[in-house]
């Protein structure tokens, strides 16, 4: 029986809910993502999820914020001068910000008559997960 070890390059279906049950993201109808468990490469929660598992194995998984997209920040959320932002924009747009040396993406929260409020913290931060895994290979074990 081949199960999943730490290190190993797995391949693996997914369909990502809010706890409502609202789809978020999914791999349905695309090619698996692959990436190495235990790795830094997908959100904790699901690299070590697919630890111990065999290939064709599903299952299902709730991810709690600090194992997904972190816990909400209120300091992430500034408010700046419409005029800085494109006239067309949106709430739930993305955009790409400079904050001093650094360069952030930020989301639309807000839009305001003359200023609008853009949030860093990522769309499904503070947010519990649901996962249904299956793992369709073990495409490279670890050495």
């Amino acid at each position: 029986m081949t199960v999943v070890r730490s290190g190993d390059l797995v391949r693996v279906h997914y369909v990502g809910r809010l706890e409502d049950g609202t789809v978020f993201d999914s791999s349905e109808g695309q090619d698996p993502i692959a990436f190495h468990a235990g790795s830094e490469e997908v959100i904790p929660g699901v690299s070590t999820a697919v630890i111990g598992m065999q290939p064709g194995e599903r299952k299902t998984i709730s991810v709690p914020p600090e194992q997904g997209f972190g816990v909400r920040r209120p300091d992430l959320e500034y408010e700046v001068d419409r005029s800085l932002l494109p006239p067309d924009v949106e709430v739930g747009d993305r955009l790409t910000a400079d904050l001093g040396t650094d360069r952030i993406t930020v989301w639309v929260k807000e839009l305001k008559p003359t200023t609008a409020v853009l949030d860093a913290n990522h769309p499904l931060a503070g947010k519990t997960l649901v996962f249904d895994l299956q793992l369709v290979e073990i495409a490279k074990p670890a050495e």
